[in-house]
């Protein structure tokens, strides 16, 4: 949220004001992620002032809400006693995610601060290997027993409620905690008051195991249009569940990855670029635009080899960039297509070659029309010669070009490594090496048949 000049006078009025109790206040009327927005563009010592106006619980809403760069700076602020009771009011997924963020010594000063049981569930569930379904877990869930009667489970949520992330599903389990099924609140309302659960659970679920891939854990969910995932681990006992917000974090995480990948901008996904200097930007981006710049001599090495072709149809030079630009721009169009159809499991490894032979159609039709339009020009610009030559070229860079783009990712995914490597500037220094040599070599070969 950008911060208005009325609001920053309003704030900025109430900090002076010393009125703990208004600012309070104001600060409840707005919503958790608004305030955290606001926040993050005042000053840091007016932006605190205002967060230590707020009770625990309203601090951990906000707290919840902020980039992790700005949850350290606003915690390094606080006592560890005021920075403990905070903690103890977030949600359980939430806090682990905070507590790594702090130094080592702090984290074990406010783990003996809390209470036993929250300091256990804290490390139960920061022992999960990051990227699984067990990091972003939360325990915060509500259990049932099978053989409870409705009215018992109401009374049972009623009083769990406050402490649940989600009461709308609430998961049945024997004693050993293994998952039996689940019942949603609105079975429970419409259910008679003395039926048994397991008389109206649901037993056929979708479930997660705690070290699936959290990617996968997303998909699924979105998938079957869950608003919460139970999380089992090898003995199939319920340890925790996944919720939906939690699975947009993710999913939106994974496509920045895969964007800054796809851009050959890996190294600054988690930089921000308001806060980066000039020096640390360029040392981040240089070195994957050095590989290509030595990538591209080898284009160079291309032209130079056909020095003889391009002395005697100088009019070729001109349409050296619209041709190997546009043997480029087929082969990232067609790798975006193929990143996004994998990363969503449109498509697997098996289906390679059928999708080839669709690309070569698709690529073929895609060229043949720009190739009749670049024909036009090459016979206003060089005659009927070079408009052939440049037609040609033009069907052969975006076919070459498109296939490139296309299988890149299968090959990456083939190896089992991230379909995104197979970055847009990767595609177009090997479509434009690829381009160059196409063009050349069929001038040569058209214009000496001349």
């Amino acid at each position: 949220m950008e911060l208005s000049p009325q609001i920053h006078t309003e704030i900025l009025n109430l900090i002076g004001s010393g009125d703990r109790q208004a600012l309070r206040e104001w600060c409840v009327a707005w919503h958790p992620a608004d305030l955290a927005s606001l926040l993050t563009e005042m000053e840091p010592a007016d932006a605190g002032k205002v967060l230590d106006a707020l009770k625990p619980e309203q601090y951990a809403l906000v707290l919840a809400h902020l980039e992790p760069e700005n949850q350290v700076e606003f915690a390094a602020l606080l006592s560890n006693d005021r920075l403990a009771r905070i903690i103890s009011h977030m949600d359980a997924d939430d806090r682990v995610d905070f507590i790594q963020l702090l130094p080592e010594e702090q984290r074990e000063k406010i783990l003996h601060l809390l209470a036993q049981a929250e300091r256990e569930d804290i490390r139960k569930l920061g022992s999960y290997e990051k990227g699984t379904a067990g990091a972003v877990m939360t325990s915060e869930y509500a259990t049932l027993s099978p053989d409870l009667m409705v009215r018992q489970a109401l009374d049972k949520l009623r009083l769990e409620a406050p402490d649940k992330e989600t009461i709308y599903y609430a998961y049945v389990i024997d004693a050993q905690r293994r998952l039996l099924g689940l019942v949603s609140l609105k079975s429970l309302i419409l259910a008679r008051p003395d039926t048994r659960i397991e008389d109206i659970m649901y037993r056929e679920l979708i479930t997660a195991k705690v070290e699936d891939d959290q990617e996968e854990v997303a998909r699924k969910m979105a998938k079957y249009d869950l608003i919460a995932i139970p999380v089992t681990n090898g003995n199939e006992a319920l340890v925790g569940i996944v919720t939906f917000d939690d699975a947009q974090d993710v999913a939106e995480a994974e496509a920045t990855i895969d964007f800054h990948r796809m851009g050959g901008s890996a190294s600054l996904m988690n930089t921000s670029l308001r806060e980066a200097g000039i020096g640390f930007l360029v040392a981040k981006r240089l070195p994957w635009l050095l590989v290509l710049v030595f990538m591209n001599i080898f284009s160079g090495a291309g032209i130079a080899y056909f020095e003889d072709t391009i002395a005697a149809a100088v009019a070729l030079v001109f349409f050296l960039p619209l041709l190997i630009d546009s043997g480029g721009n087929a082969g990232s169009q067609s790798a975006t297509l193929m990143v996004r159809a994998l990363a969503v499991g449109d498509v697997r490894l098996k289906d390679w070659l059928g999708l080839l032979t669709k690309e070569v159609g698709v690529a073929l039709g895609i060229g043949l029309c720009m190739g009749a339009a670049v024909s036009l020009i090459g016979m206003f610009r060089g005659g009927p010669d070079i408009a052939v030559v440049v037609s040609i070229t033009m069907v052969a860079v975006v076919l070459v070009g498109s296939l490139i783009g296309m299988s890149l990712p299968f090959l990456l995914t083939r190896l089992r490594l991230d379909p995104a490597t197979a970055s847009a500037p990767l595609i177009t220094s090997l479509a434009d090496m690829a381009g160059v040599i196409i063009y050349f070599s069929i001038a040569t070969w058209y214009l000496g048949l001349q």
